[in-house]
C-alpha cells in the first residue's frame, strides 16, 4: 500500500475488510479522527460525538460486504454515513446510543487507549474555549435549517472542496454552491440579529 494514494490503499484495505474484520481497524485508524472532529465541531458535544463517531463505524463496518469501489475517497463514504447520523440526531432530538462496545465486540478493531482519547478530548476542549468566534458560529449555525448546516460545516469546518461536498451529500455541485451561498448568508443574518441582542 503506497501512502501517498489513499484511495488505492483503502481500496485494498476494503477489499480485505470483506474478508478479515480486522483490516477494519486500519480504516477506523485513517478516519476516525477526521469524522470525529467533524462530529465535535457539529454538536459541540464530546460524549454525543463519541457516540455519532461509534455508530458512523459500526454502520460502515456492517455495510462493507455490500460496498462496491466506484473511485471515490472512502472518506466521502464515512462523512455520508455520519452526516446522516448527525440528522438523525437532531430529528431525535436527544443522543444517540453508545456502540463503540458492538462495534469492538463484532471485529478485531483496535481501539485507542482512553488515556490518549482524554489527551486529545482535553485539546479539543481548550481549542473550543479558546475560540470563542468559532463557537459564536457553531451555535448561529444550530439556527439554520440542516440542509445548510451541512453544507457549510463540510466546505468550512472540514475543508471539503465543492465536489467533495456534493459527493458526501449526494448533490448536484450547483446545488451545493447555492446551499452554502443561501446558508452563509442566514448565517450572517444569524450573527448579526445575536450580536444586536
Amino acid at each position: 500500500m503506497a501512502p501517498s494514494d489513499s484511495r488505492s490503499s483503502d481500496q485494498t484495505v476494503i477489499e480485505q475488510a470483506k474478508h478479515d474484520p480486522a483490516a477494519f481497524g486500519i480504516l477506523f485508524d485513517r478516519h476516525f479522527g477526521s469524522i470525529f472532529a467533524y462530529l465535535v465541531r457539529r454538536t459541540g458535544d464530546w460524549e454525543a460525538s463519541r457516540d455519532l463517531a461509534s455508530e458512523t463505524f459500526l454502520k460502515a463496518l456492517k455495510a462493507l460486504p455490500r460496498y462496491r469501489w466506484q473511485g471515490r475517497p472512502v472518506s466521502a463514504w464515512l462523512f455520508a454515513i455520519a452526516t446522516n447520523e448527525l440528522r438523525m440526531y437532531y430529528r431525535r432530538g436527544q443522543r444517540a446510543p453508545a456502540s463503540l462496545d458492538a462495534l469492538v465486540a463484532g471485529s478485531a478493531v483496535y481501539v485507542a487507549d482512553p488515556s490518549t482519547l482524554d489527551d486529545e478530548r482535553q485539546a479539543v476542549e481548550r481549542e473550543l474555549e479558546q475560540n470563542a468566534e468559532f463557537a459564536l458560529v457553531r451555535r448561529a449555525l444550530t439556527r439554520l435549517p440542516l440542509k445548510y448546516q451541512e453544507a457549510i460545516a463540510l466546505r468550512y469546518f472540514e475543508e471539503k472542496t465543492v465536489a467533495e461536498v456534493a459527493e458526501i451529500l449526494g448533490k448536484p455541485e450547483g446545488t451545493v454552491k447555492s446551499l452554502v451561498s443561501r446558508g452563509l448568508e442566514r448565517l450572517r443574518a444569524v450573527i448579526e440579529q445575536t450580536q444586536r441582542s
